[in-house]
């Protein structure tokens, strides 16, 4: 039982860190309305903190090696508690951001410790059943935000997205400082490595903020260019130095470990992946079949259920049997669920969404505790705690990757496909009897003159509407009082005429932008047949090769 409560300890905390990377996502409209600010400006509440988990993860776990994993916890999860209620009472934008920041570095503190921590409380024999529970855990965390955010935010309000973190971080808190013992790398020195910290931090703060911002600037502006060029400039110099340091930060030979680095590269596809399953198709499910954001957040767990059950069976087996058809066979099936979310439609039942999801949750379950197993059998037992920051790192940067591809490859789609839909769209007004040429030549004019593929919805009948309705008042305004009823009779026979026309103006939209987002899906997967690929070079059963000349940095 105190060895459950310990464990228990350590996923909550593994778990909220998990979960604020996503709980976000669909508050940000509530939140924007709430600090009357805009899209981009709000966005920073989202990309603040995962810029400053990614960044800090690798560091955290050096840290946590050589001064003690359940103290950095216990540091990050306690910082992690008081962020959160900071950001749930902020009284400004600013401030939203600035704690969300120091949540994310709160977040790298604990996730990377969570996976050493839970080793030294099980013996050798029960390895694949605690990789099962973190993989399910994991799984659950990072897929399950945007239905624990609609929940919350539909019965209660927007700040119980952070809230809900406090009575849990205490509770880890509490059960760590009285269950958990203090580990550390027996091969660590005291010794920080300064130069290793700032030219890795600088690297990856570099290609992060890069990648959360090619799509605003563009991949191919100076901005981003720059930013890539200072990032690859600082890892060569971290490279440099590592290889040369006497007690690296990172020891590069975990590399030469081929298992451990196609598991790391595996890591990075299913980020990618999760951001294919529950980022693009929350979108797809919102403003193109019009769900709403609580509808969609509910039928999306369907994935993080699924993967709970094949993650507890798979991490005990791929123990017993070896990872790699495991890890491909999840691989085959994230790939797969990806593809076939390319074929929905319109009028695609929730069923045909649920399945697919199922079948992406198996996916993700096969995957990720077989490939926790791979990577931590890859390394010594002293290396797990730098190596589990290494994989974390890469599959919060696949995520971070996955986000940037694919807005940049459905903005591209959109920007394809959707002059067709305004020519469409502009002859069935032509052709409508109901409008004069005057109230034609308005409604061509908002048709052609709005940039649908900037937010990726479909033009709006209320906001078409309005206008229509602020034009009246205006010209209203300027009239004699003999024309006033004509103008309104005129006006009012103009808003009779947009209700009829726009149910097919706007399915002209909408199936013009599902062909985008099915496109999107279609090319997502392509690149996830990378993930099998990387998969086919794990292999849980190789064994680690210590160099005896340098035992803390080679493998």
């Amino acid at each position: 039982m105190k060895r459950f409560l310990g464990l228990l300890s350590i996923l909550l905390g593994f778990f909220i860190a998990l979960l604020d990377t996503t709980i976000v996502n669909i508050t940000l409209p509530k939140i924007t309305e709430h600090y009357n600010t805009d899209i981009k400006t709000i966005s920073w509440v989202l990309n603040g903190y995962n810029l400053a988990f990614a960044v800090f993860l690798i560091t955290a776990s050096r840290l946590a090696d050589q001064f003690g994993r359940k103290k950095i916890y216990l540091i990050g999860v306690t910082l992690f508690t008081i962020t959160s209620f900071l950001c749930g009472i902020s009284t400004s934008v600013e401030m939203m951001i600035a704690f969300r920041v120091l949540q994310g570095l709160s977040a790298a503190l604990v996730v990377p410790v969570t996976m050493p921590m839970s080793m030294e409380l099980v013996s050798k024999e029960k390895r694949g059943a605690l990789m099962g529970f973190w993989g399910a855990f994991g799984g659950l965390a990072a897929a399950s935000g945007p239905a624990v955010g609609g929940i919350l935010t539909d019965k209660f309000n927007w700040q119980w997205i952070f809230y809900i973190n406090i009575p849990i971080g205490l509770l880890a808190i509490i059960l760590t400082i009285f269950l958990i013992r203090e580990s550390y790398d027996p091969t660590s020195s005291k010794k920080i490595d300064w130069f290793g910290i700032i030219t890795l931090s600088v690297s990856l703060f570099a290609v992060v903020l890069a990648l959360i911002k090619a799509t605003d600037e563009g991949w191919t502006s100076s901005y981003i260019l720059s930013l890539f060029a200072v990032s690859l400039f600082f890892i060569i110099l971290f490279v440099f130095n590592e290889h040369k340091s006497q007690e690296p930060m990172v020891p590069l030979g975990l590399f030469q470990n081929l298992s451990f680095s196609a598991g790391s590269l595996s890591f990075l596809m299913v980020g990618l992946g999760l951001m294919s399953g529950a980022f693009l198709l929350s979108f797809y499910l919102t403003k193109v079949m019009g769900l709403s954001e609580l509808e969609a957040g509910l039928i999306i767990t369907a994935m993080p259920l699924t993967a709970i059950p094949f993650s507890a069976i798979s991490g005990p087996l791929s123990q017993k049997f070896g990872s790699r058809w495991f890890i491909i066979t999840g691989m085959i099936c994230l790939t797969a669920m990806i593809y076939l979310c390319g074929d929905l439609t319109l009028y695609s039942s929730k069923w045909d969404i649920i399945w697919r999801l199922v079948l992406g949750g198996a996916g993700i379950g096969l995957t990720m505790a077989p490939l926790m197993s791979t990577s931590v059998n890859a390394v010594p037992e002293d290396k797990v705690g730098i190596a589990s920051g290494i994989t974390n790192m890469t599959r919060t940067f696949g995520t971070v990757l996955g986000v940037a591809l694919l807005v940049t490859i459905l903005n591209g789609n959109m920007n394809n496909i959707m002059p067709d839909a305004q020519a469409k769209a502009i002859s069935i007004v032509q052709s409508s009897s109901s409008l004069d040429n005057k109230g034609k030549k308005e409604l061509i004019d908002e048709l052609t003159g709005a940039n649908f593929s900037e937010n990726n919805s479909v033009p709006s009948k209320e906001d078409t509407l309005q206008k229509i309705e602020s034009k009246k008042k205006e010209v209203l305004k300027k009239a004699p009082p003999q024309a006033q009823e004509a103008i309104k009779l005129s006006f009012e026979q103009g808003r009779k005429a947009v209700e009829t026309l726009y149910p097919e103006i706007e399915e002209t939209f909408k199936s013009h932008v599902s062909k985008a987002f099915n496109n999107t899906f279609k090319t997502a997967s392509m690149i996830m047949l990378l993930g099998i690929l990387f998969a086919y070079f794990t292999d849980s059963t190789s064994k680690p090769v210590i160099s005896k000349r340098r035992k803390a940095t080679s493998v």
